[in-house]
C-alpha cells in the first residue's frame, strides 16, 4: 500500500456500472482520443442508456515532470475535448494510485463504480479487470510508441520556451488533439514543463 494520501477520497454514492476508460491523461493525447472515440461508439451501439465514464488516474501523486497536471487540469483538458467532439452522456473522476495491483479494481471501483464494461488498450489493465467480472473490450493501438505519454510530454518539454504558438501548435498538434493544445497554451500549462528536470518515463 502506497503512503501517498488518497486524494480524492472516494464519492459517498460511486456512479452506477457503465462504460469505464481509465488512463493518466498526462496530458490528453491522439491515443487517448482514438481510445474515448472507441468508447463512445462501443457506448452508443451496445449500451446507449449507460454513461461513459473517464476515469483519471494517479490524482494523488506530486507534480513533477512525470505528473505536470493536477487532476483537476487533467479534467479541464478531457472537457474541452469533449465539447469540440460534442460528446454527451458522460461522467468524469479522479482515482487516487494505491501501488498494489491485486486491489486495484476493488479501489478504483469506489470511484468509477462497480462491474460494467472497460475499455482499454493495455493488456495488464484488461487481465485485472477481466479477473475481477468485468466486460473487458481490449483495443488495438497502432503507433503505440509514438502516442506514449512520456514521449509527448518529452515534445512538449522541449517546446516549453518557445514563444512561437504556431511552432508549438504544428509540432505539438501531430500528437495532442487541437482542443486541448488550444487550452494548453491559452492557459500556460506547458510552460511549467521547461522548470522540471527529471525525465520522462514510459507511462501515460
Amino acid at each position: 500500500m502506497t503512503d501517498l494520501d488518497l486524494v480524492p477520497e472516494p464519492p459517498k454514492s460511486p456512479p452506477k456500472p457503465g462504460v469505464v476508460v481509465l488512463g493518466r491523461f498526462q496530458p490528453f493525447h491522439l491515443g487517448h482520443e482514438y481510445m474515448l472515440e472507441s468508447a463512445a461508439k462501443w457506448r452508443d451501439d451496445n449500451l446507449p442508456n449507460a454513461n461513459l465514464i473517464i476515469a483519471i488516474g494517479s490524482s494523488n501523486r506530486p507534480q513533477n515532470l512525470l505528473n505536470p497536471w493536477s487532476h483537476e487540469e487533467r479534467s479541464e483538458m478531457i472537457q474541452f475535448w469533449l465539447k469540440s467532439k460534442s460528446i454527451e452522456g458522460i461522467h468524469i473522476c479522479s482515482i487516487p494510485d494505491i501501488e498494489d495491483p491485486p486491489n486495484w479494481v476493488n479501489h478504483a471501483s469506489q470511484y468509477h463504480g462497480s462491474a460494467g464494461v472497460i475499455v482499454t488498450t493495455d493488456l495488464s489493465t484488461s487481465e485485472l479487470y477481466s479477473a475481477a467480472g468485468w466486460q473487458v473490450v481490449l483495443l488495438p493501438l497502432d503507433q503505440r510508441e509514438r502516442f506514449e505519454g512520456w514521449r509527448v510530454r518529452e515534445t512538449a518539454r522541449m517546446l516549453s520556451t518557445i514563444g512561437d504558438e504556431a511552432a508549438i501548435r504544428e509540432v505539438l498538434g501531430t500528437l495532442v488533439p487541437m482542443a486541448v493544445l488550444n487550452h494548453l497554451i491559452e492557459s500556460n500549462g506547458l510552460h511549467r514543463l521547461a522548470f522540471m528536470g527529471e525525465g520522462g518515463e514510459p507511462v501515460g
